[in-house]
């Protein structure tokens, strides 16, 4: 058992970082972390202390908003599962199954019409404001429905196969940290990332292809896990 959760939290922290190098979330980066400091391009080149350290302050609270909405999520569907405990074995086939067509979808050998609409709030909170960076992490986390929502998706069916509610928190604590550690890092080397993004967009199409393997890959384990 404990090895399938080793494994789990792997693919937790793998889908957290390929959700961040998806290609409807990369390209936004610099303007995510322009808009939550209040800080230009030309502004970040001087590599002001007192930048840098506004730039690490409003990304991890920027962090904290969309970890917030996943970590809510992931107790949700454990609770869920707990209350269904009797279908336990009937949901992971049938997540299994769900997952493995997510995985398609996200290789492009799927079309599934309704993912493709995406639902993005409106709602804009003010610019250069801490409590502005968690509000609008809290609308990343619950905005990109074609990027995250497969993924995510994926990771919430996983985590409503667990037998404890800590462990469903724990499994989205670690997707969420697989986003905010390379999200983080961006921030703070966004020189760099400006740099090196035009050569990362050109391997898009890899990403995407790891991403739908893994999750053809966790969907096959948790349809074996039940039938074995």
């Amino acid at each position: 058992m404990e090895s399938a959760d080793t494994v789990s939290f792997l693919f937790a922290f793998s889908a957290g970082f390929l959700t961040f190098l998806s290609p409807c979330i990369l390209p936004l980066i610099p303007a995510y972390i322009s808009y939550i400091t209040g800080i230009s391009f030309d502004e970040f080149k001087e590599e002001n202390k007192d930048i840098r350290k506004k730039t690490v302050i409003h990304s991890l609270l920027f962090v904290l908003g969309f970890s917030f909405v996943f970590v809510t999520l992931g107790a949700s569907a454990s609770y869920l599962g707990k209350l269904l405990i009797t279908y336990r074995a009937m949901i992971s086939r049938i997540g299994g199954v769900i997952v493995i067509i997510f995985g398609f979808y996200i290789m492009g050998l799927l079309r599934l019409d309704f993912l493709n609409k995406e639902k993005r709030f409106k709602f804009m909170p003010q610019r250069d404001s801490k409590l502005g960076s968690v509000l609008l992490g809290i609308t990343f986390a619950a905005a990109w429905t074609p990027c995250i929502g497969p993924v995510l998706g994926s990771i919430l069916t996983l985590a409503a196969t667990k037998e404890k509610i800590f462990e469903g928190i724990w499994l989205l604590s670690i997707y969420s940290f697989g986003i905010a550690i390379p999200f983080i890092i961006s921030a703070i080397l966004i020189n760099s990332f400006l740099s090196y993004f035009v050569k990362i967009k050109r391997y898009m199409f890899i990403v995407k292809f790891i991403c739908g393997l893994l999750l053809i890959l966790i969907g096959i384990s948790l349809i074996r896990w039940r039938l074995y």
